[in-house]
């Protein structure tokens, strides 16, 4: 095989990433699990299109022994024994980078996946950035002279970074002609550069991995850390990967997906807000009984969301790993106080019901909320400065039992589809893939920092919507490809004011015109980062 980077300059200082021996690495890779990669996901969508032909989805009858058994993973290395506040957010710009590692939170996730676009520059702009911080020189001064610097009166949070999911390419590394796959781009480049520097620093590297929707794919991710351990002469079990429960039918696999990766699990996540939009792609033709009212309505304790966090907590709780809670998007405006005290609120009372079920920790998407979340969790954890306890390990959860119709009782969500809720998922989702598009994948809409999730739920509920006919409560209208379009390009054009005619013909009407395609084909697009990928440089 020959391995060909197409553009080995994207930014300063990319030769020190683009090593001959790193790509290498990342050649070795390839070579061993491409085959495997492109088998799992032709079998994604072979269970999904026997899931559409019957109309049920179930725990799995061949692994009843594991979710059985009495096994546990492995104990978790002291630097991710307390993970009660977890901040999210790009690795790359460096100022957000060092933002989120002096945030005071326990964890940041890197995540090269759903808030980065993912550029070349900016892919290696965030390998850089997180070596630089393993070694402690990152640093930043903007333009107007402000210098940020990673601090020295408190701990930085540990890092855990998440690689792109199975199924995205990486058009800029070609082996033999082809796109290498993303997620071993970014996985390799990281490990290679960055695990021995993290070892040293008496942590190790850790990685949150997304999109699974089964323990095959855990299996092979298990695979690859122990061919990259081996590779760079690394103990086996030092890599520990967090896994993303943002699929429903990884929902149905929890102990099958701990299981495979058990020497290297760390724990699960309620990814909520990809669990979402991976419901509506997986039952998006299978009848209005898994159509979603307004996506802003679905709250976390719809009795079908309830399962899903409470089976979660159970399943990691037994088998030793750490339950993760979902997102807190809310971003203060100081321009709007009492609208971000309410906010603020609604946060805690969230946090507090994750606390209170048994989570571990929670994340947020912003440093003002760090505080927030680290009060809840100290109120049942206790301080961890007064010897309160790391995590809640001990609690066990007997009193969960949760069955297949429970998961998949979507009708528990309740409330309407309306216009209103169909304008605002063309908004957003036109908004959002706008600013992918120019390099930005977090992205501020209405006082919430969103990502790619946000963006795929919008236009999925859309697309479903449209399936069904769905009947729109606040109007009486019936939602057809030709109201879609006309809402639509009402959304769209008041964004050429608020942006200039530039941004708006480079960014928004490209956005415009992909989500009106994706909305009306009448073939589903799995996922709307494959398209936009193409669009970008």
């Amino acid at each position: 095989m020959a391995i060909t980077v197409t553009d080995s300059q994207p930014i300063d200082r990319a030769e020190e990433i683009l090593t001959p021996e790193a790509l290498a690495f990342i050649e070795e890779l390839h070579t061993r699990f491409a085959d495997t990669r492109d088998r799992t996901l032709a079998a994604r969508r072979a269970k999904r299109q026997k899931v559409t032909e019957t109309g049920k989805l179930d725990f799995l009858p061949e692994t009843r022994d594991v979710r059985d058994g009495d096994w546990k993973v492995a104990p978790a290395p002291a630097p991710l024994q307390d993970r009660r506040v977890e901040m999210t957010g790009p690795a790359s710009p460096a100022k957000m980078a060092i933002n989120a590692l002096n945030s005071g939170a326990k964890v940041w996730l890197a995540d090269l996946e759903d808030a980065s676009t993912p550029t070349w520059g900016n892919v290696i702009d965030a390998i850089l950035n997180l070596r630089d911080a393993a070694r402690g020189t990152l640093s930043y001064t903007a333009p107007e002279g402000k210098e940020y610097t990673l601090r020295t009166d408190a701990p930085l949070a540990v890092v855990v970074m998440r690689p792109r999911g199975w199924h995205l390419p990486e058009k800029h590394v070609l082996i033999d002609g082809e796109p290498a796959i993303g997620a071993l781009v970014d996985f390799g480049l990281h490990f290679f550069h960055v695990a021995n520097q993290l070892i040293t620093n008496g942590q190790g590297p850790y990685y949150y991995l997304p999109k699974m929707e089964s323990h095959l794919e855990a299996r092979l991710w298990n695979e690859v850390f122990v061919f990259a351990q081996d590779r760079l002469g690394i103990p086996q079990g030092t890599i520990r990967a967090t896994v993303l429960i943002e699929t429903i039918p990884a929902a149905f696999e929890m102990d099958e997906i701990l299981y495979e990766l058990r020497d290297h699990a760390a724990g699960l996540n309620a990814g909520r807000w990809d669990y979402l939009f991976s419901i509506i792609k997986y039952f998006r033709d299978a009848g209005e009984q898994f159509v979603l009212p307004d996506r802003a309505s679905v709250a976390m304790t719809a009795p079908f969301m309830r399962a899903y966090t409470e089976l979660l907590v159970k399943t990691c709780h037994r088998r030793g790993a750490f339950a993760m809670g979902g997102m807190a998007a809310v971003i203060p405006n100081r321009k709007q106080p009492e609208v971000t005290a309410a906010a603020f609120e609604k946060v805690r009372a969230d946090k507090t019901r994750e606390a209170n079920d048994g989570f571990d920790g929670s994340w947020v998407a912003h440093p003002d909320l760090v505080p927030t979340c680290q009060e809840v969790f100290d109120a049942v954890l206790g301080d961890p400065d007064k010897g309160g306890r790391p995590n809640q390990l001990d609690k066990q959860r007997p009193d969960v039992t949760v069955t297949a119709d429970q998961l998949l009782d979507i009708a528990s969500a309740g409330g309407q589809i309306t216009e209103t809720g169909l304008r605002l998922n063309l908004y957003v989702a036109v908004a959002y893939t706008a600013v992918w598009l120019s390099g930005n994948g977090a992205v501020a809409i209405h006082n919430l920092m969103e990502d790619a999730a946000t963006a795929e739920i919008s236009r999925s509920q859309v697309w479903q919507q449209i399936r069904n006919k769905s009947i729109l409560a606040d109007t009486g209208n019936t939602v057809t490809r030709e109201l879609v379009e006309q809402i639509l390009t009402e959304e769209t054009e008041p964004l050429r004011g608020e942006v200039g005619e530039d941004a708006f013909n480079l960014y928004y009407r490209p956005a415009s015109d992909l989500i009106k395609d994706i909305c009306l084909s009448e073939d589903y697009t799995d996922f709307l980062t494959e398209p936009a990928y193409e669009l970008v440089n």
